[in-house]
């Protein structure tokens, strides 16, 4: 799989008030096209750049699935490096699992219907690989975050509404849990609830304060 280049600039602003950012001296930057991450990334009141990396997404031989995510984020962020010279960089990818039996994207209704009926009144562990580059310095951070969702056990008829409720054709595992996916689960487990949407922001937070960036710091200059 490939994601298409394109490159953006996102500035938003969550008060009347502007906020002082002129103590960022770098760049922030998003490596991807991902509309949800994006959402995310906002909560922090930071302004950055979107830039979707043109890379190819598959798994190598012997990859574990922590492996994967781990090295696909990396990579991520490394394939818009030339284009932001003293910038931090965020590359994430996300995967998961039922007993160790991949789920991706489904290609189509009938598949999002399969994975859907996989799941019903099992636990499916979603990983989610985050990357930060410093492009200055040079400096990588990798991780990889957990979490779990336990389904409820689903009627065919109830998994036909939900796929024709919210089409999830774009998210692995067949479901939006920030839209009427919620009502699929009867548990979640995991220390940040964005590591399931696709972006673990408190990985996120130590790795850019590791490099000097206090996002709470700056919002409190507004």
């Amino acid at each position: 799989m490939h994601e298409g280049a394109f490159c953006q600039k996102n500035i938003a602003f969550f008060s009347p008030k502007a906020i002082d950012y002129t103590w960022i001296v770098m760049n922030l930057v998003l490596a991807s096209s991902s509309p949800y991450r994006r959402k995310i990334l906002e909560q922090l009141r930071l302004p950055f750049s979107t830039c979707s990396p043109d890379i190819d997404e598959s798994p190598k031989s012997n990859e574990n699935i922590d492996q994967y995510v781990s090295r696909l984020a990396l990579q991520k962020a490394h394939a818009v490096a030339d284009r932001f010279p003293d910038s931090l960089i965020i590359g994430s990818d996300q995967a998961c699992h039922l007993g160790g039996m991949p789920l991706g994207k489904p290609e189509n209704l009938k598949a999002a219907f399969k994975h859907l009926k996989l799941c019903s009144g099992t636990t499916v562990e979603f990983l989610t690989g985050l990357a930060l580059l410093n492009t200055a310095s040079g400096h990588e951070q990798v991780t990889t975050e957990r979490f779990r969702v336990t389904f409820r056990h689903l009627t065919d008829d109830e998994i036909r509404a939900y796929i024709q409720l919210d089409q999830p054709l774009d998210c692995a595992g067949s479901f939006k849990v920030e839209a009427a996916g919620i009502s699929l689960f009867t548990a979640m487990e995991g220390r940040d609830y964005n590591t399931l949407l696709g972006l673990p922001m408190l990985a996120l937070v130590d790795m850019l304060k590791t490099e000097g960036v206090n996002p709470l710091l700056a919002a409190a200059k507004g």
